[in-house]
C-alpha cells in the first residue's frame, strides 16, 4: 500500500500556527510515501513565503514529494519578475516548474504545471501536455492506480465555480480516461469533494473521479469548511480510498471526517 498526503493551498504568509502543527502531527501519525502539494504554495509568491514553505515541507520529512506551482505562486504586483522571470522564487524553492511524476508499484502520478504567466489566476492545460500525459498512463504498470495532478478543478459543485474550471478539462478528461487514469487531483477553490466524472459525463470510456482538496494551512477558507487535506491510500487490484481530514478546532488536530473507494 501507498499513502499520499495530499496537500493544497496552504498559502504561506497566510497560514494558521495551530493548523501548521496539527499537519505536522497528521504527518508523523501517517508517515505517507508521497507528499503531493497541488499548488498555490504562497499568497503573493514573495521570497519570504517560499522560504516558510520549504522549511515547513523539509521539517514533515516525507521519503518523496511531488510540487507543481499555483496562479498564487506566480508574482502578481512585481509585474517585470511575472514576464521575465515567473517561477524563479518557486524554483529556487521547490525546483523547476516542470511537470513530473512519482512512480511505485501501485502508484503513478503525473503532476502538470497548469499555471501561465499571461493569465491572472486561471489555467490551462495544454494539448502536449494532455497528450504527454495520456502516453504515460497507458504506460503504467497493471497493478497501479493512476492519478494525475493539477492546479485548477476539472469539476466543481457550485455554480460560482464554473469559472475556475480548467481550461481544456473536458478534453484532457476524456483523453486521459481513455489512457486509463484513475482520477484528476487538484484544488485551487479551498473546497474538497470527491465527484464521479463518469456519472456527469457518459461520454467517458471509463470511471475517472475527480478529487479536490480544500485549503491545509490558510485563513482563507471556504464555505464553513475547516483546513483541509487529503489522504489516498492504494489497495489491492488497482484500488485506491480517498479520505478527508479535517482541522478540529479545539482539539488542534485534523481528523479523518469521510472516506471515499474510488471505483
Amino acid at each position: 500500500m501507498t499513502v499520499v498526503l495530499q496537500m493544497s493551498d496552504p498559502h504561506f504568509g497566510t497560514e494558521r500556527p495551530m493548523a501548521v502543527g496539527a499537519l505536522e502531527r497528521l504527518c508523523g501519525e501517517l508517515k505517507p510515501d508521497l507528499l503531493l502539494i497541488t499548488g498555490d504554495i504562497t499568497q503573493r509568491a514573495r521570497p519570504v513565503e517560499f522560504s516558510r514553505a520549504k522549511a515547513f515541507v523539509e521539517k514533515l520529512g516525507v521519503p518523496a514529494r511531488l510540487v507543481i506551482p499555483g496562479n498564487h505562486d506566480i508574482p502578481l504586483y512585481a509585474v517585470a519578475t511575472r514576464l521575465l522571470h515567473p517561477y524563479r522564487r518557486y524554483e529556487r524553492a521547490f525546483g523547476p516548474a516542470e511537470d513530473g511524476e512519482f512512480e511505485a508499484d501501485d502508484l503513478l502520478v503525473v503532476a502538470l504545471n497548469t499555471t501561465r504567466r499571461y493569465r491572472h489566476k486561471h489555467g490551462e492545460v495544454s494539448d502536449p501536455q494532455i497528450e504527454r500525459t495520456a502516453r504515460r498512463l497507458a504506460q503504467a504498470k497493471p497493478g497501479q492506480v493512476r492519478l494525475v495532478a493539477v492546479h485548477q478543478p476539472v469539476a466543481v459543485t457550485r455554480t460560482d465555480d464554473v469559472v475556475n474550471l480548467l481550461r481544456g478539462h473536458a478534453k484532457a478528461v476524456r483523453r486521459w480516461s481513455e489512457a486509463g487514469a484513475d482520477a484528476v487531483v487538484g484544488g485551487h477553490i479551498h473546497l474538497p469533494y470527491v465527484l464521479p466524472l463518469h456519472e456527469r459525463r457518459p461520454d467517458l470510456p471509463r470511471p475517472v473521479w475527480a478529487v479536490q482538496a480544500g485549503t491545509a494551512l490558510s485563513i482563507r477558507v471556504r464555505g464553513g469548511i475547516p483546513n483541509s487535506v487529503n489522504v489516498i491510500r492504494t489497495g489491492p487490484a488497482r484500488t485506491a480510498v480517498v479520505e478527508r481530514w479535517d482541522v478540529d478546532e479545539t482539539a488542534g488536530l485534523f481528523q479523518r471526517v469521510n472516506s471515499t473507494p474510488l471505483a
